[in-house]
C-alpha cells in the first residue's frame, strides 16, 4: 500500500511541479495531464484494484489529496470530483454499472458530479432538475435541469447529475456530448481558477433508463449523505494541503528574510504567526486522520467525523492563508504565488460541500442528539 501511495503521489508531483501558478494564472489545467494522472488511478485512489483502481483506504487516498492540495487546489479539486463520481457509482450502482463506469475513472476518462442549482445549494431538497421515464419510450429517461458551479465540467467526459425521481432522487450518468447538454465554463472564478467549473444545461437529454444508478432513485437525504460526504473529506484533505504549503513558504521566508538586522522568524510577532500556521496544520491533519479512520472502519460516527473534519480544515485553510500573506507581504502579494493562490482558494473552502454555517448546523444537532 504504502508503494502505491508513494508512486501516485511522485506522478502528482512530476505532472504538477512547478506549473500551479501558470495554470492558475491561464484558468486551464492540460487535459493531458489530468487524462495521465486518472489513468494511473490517482485521481479516484480509493477505486479497487479490480476496477483499475489503487485500492487505497481513506487515509491513505486523504494523505495523497493533501499532497495534492499542497501543490495545486485547482487539480485537487479535480481529484476530489472524480473520487465523489466513484464513489457514488460505487455506493449507488449496481454491481453492472459498477464493472462498466468504474474502470472508466481509473482508465484516463474524466467525471463531474452536478449538484448545485440557482435555487438548490446547502438544501439539496430544494433541487428543480428531474429524471423521468419517458412516456413515449419505454426503457428510456429524460433529464432535465440547470445546474451551476459544477466542478471539472470542463473537463469531463462524464456528468453524473443528480435530480429529482418520483417522490426520491436519483443520479444519471449523462454523457458530456449527449444532445441537450451544454456546458458553459464560469468566467474568473475567485478561487481554484483553472478547476473546470461550469453551469450546465439539461435540455430533454434522453438516455437509457439503465444509466440511472440504482434504478428507481434513493431518497433525497441517502443521495446527499452519500454523494456529498465523500466530497467533503476530500475538501478538508486539501485544506491541510494548503495548509502545509502556506507553513512551508511563511517559514522558509521568515528563515532567509531579514529585518532590522535579524531573520524575520526571529521577531516574536512573526514567530507567533509560524507557531499559529503549525497548530492549523497540526490540527486539521489530526481530525481528517479521525475522519478517514472512521471511514475506513465503516463506522456510524463517520459522517459527523467528516463534516467536523472539514468545518475545521477549511476555517483554519481560510485564516492561515490570510497570515502566510501576512507574513511574506509583498512577496507573496501577486498573482502566481502560492500563498496568494492558497488566500483565494482556501476561501471557497468555507463554502463549496457544506458551507461553515451548514456544517455547525450538523454539529449543533449532533451536540444536541448525543446530550
Amino acid at each position: 500500500m504504502a508503494d502505491r501511495v508513494a508512486e501516485a503521489t511522485a506522478l502528482v508531483e512530476r505532472v504538477v511541479a512547478d506549473r500551479a501558478g501558470e495554470w492558475d494564472l491561464a484558468g486551464e489545467l492540460p487535459v493531458a495531464a489530468l487524462r495521465e494522472l486518472g489513468a494511473a488511478g490517482a485521481l479516484c485512489g480509493e477505486v479497487a484494484e479490480r476496477h483499475g483502481g489503487l485500492g487505497l483506504g481513506s487515509l491513505d487516498n486523504g494523505e495523497l489529496t493533501a499532497r495534492t492540495g499542497a501543490l495545486c487546489g485547482s487539480v485537487r479539486s479535480v481529484q476530489t470530483s472524480q473520487g465523489m463520481a466513484a464513489w457514488t457509482v460505487r455506493r449507488l450502482g449496481d454491481q453492472a454499472q459498477r464493472a462498466a463506469v468504474l474502470p472508466r475513472l481509473t482508465g484516463g476518462e474524466l467525471a463531474a458530479v452536478a449538484l448545485s442549482e440557482p435555487g438548490a445549494g446547502s438544501d439539496l431538497s430544494a433541487m428543480a432538475t428531474t429524471v423521468e421515464d419517458d412516456p413515449g419510450e419505454p426503457g428510456t429517461v429524460l433529464v432535465r435541469g440547470h445546474k451551476v458551479w459544477t466542478t471539472a465540467a470542463r473537463y469531463a467526459d462524464l456528468l453524473l447529475v443528480a435530480g429529482r425521481r418520483g417522490d426520491g432522487a436519483a443520479v444519471a450518468l449523462v454523457p458530456a456530448t449527449a444532445p441537450g447538454v451544454t456546458i458553459t465554463p464560469v468566467a474568473n472564478p475567485m478561487g481554484c481558477r483553472a478547476a473546470g467549473h461550469a453551469d450546465v444545461e439539461l435540455d430533454d437529454v434522453r438516455l437509457p433508463a439503465t444509466s440511472v444508478l440504482g434504478g428507481d432513485g434513493v431518497s433525497t437525504a441517502l443521495l446527499v449523505t452519500t454523494v456529498l460526504a465523500h466530497g467533503r473529506l476530500s475538501v478538508a484533505w486539501g485544506c491541510v494541503g494548503i495548509l502545509r504549503a502556506c507553513l512551508a513558504a511563511s517559514a522558509e521566508h521568515a528563515r532567509t528574510r531579514r529585518q532590522f538586522g535579524v531573520p524575520l522568524a526571529e521577531h516574536q510577532l512573526v514567530a507567533g504567526h509560524l507557531a499559529d500556521l503549525l497548530v492549523a496544520e497540526q490540527v486539521s491533519t489530526r481530525v481528517c486522520e479521525h475522519a478517514s479512520r472512521r471511514w475506513d472502519e465503516g463506522s456510524a460516527e463517520l459522517v459527523t467525523a467528516t463534516v467536523l473534519a472539514k468545518h475545521v480544515s477549511a476555517q483554519h485553510a481560510a485564516r492561515a492563508a490570510a497570515t502566510a500573506v501576512q507574513v511574506l507581504a509583498s512577496a507573496g502579494a501577486h498573482d502566481g504565488h502560492p500563498v496568494a493562490r492558497a488566500y483565494r482558494d482556501a476561501k471557497l473552502m468555507e463554502i463549496i460541500e457544506g458551507s461553515n454555517e451548514l456544517c455547525r448546523l450538523v454539529l449543533a444537532e449532533h451536540a444536541v442528539a448525543t446530550a
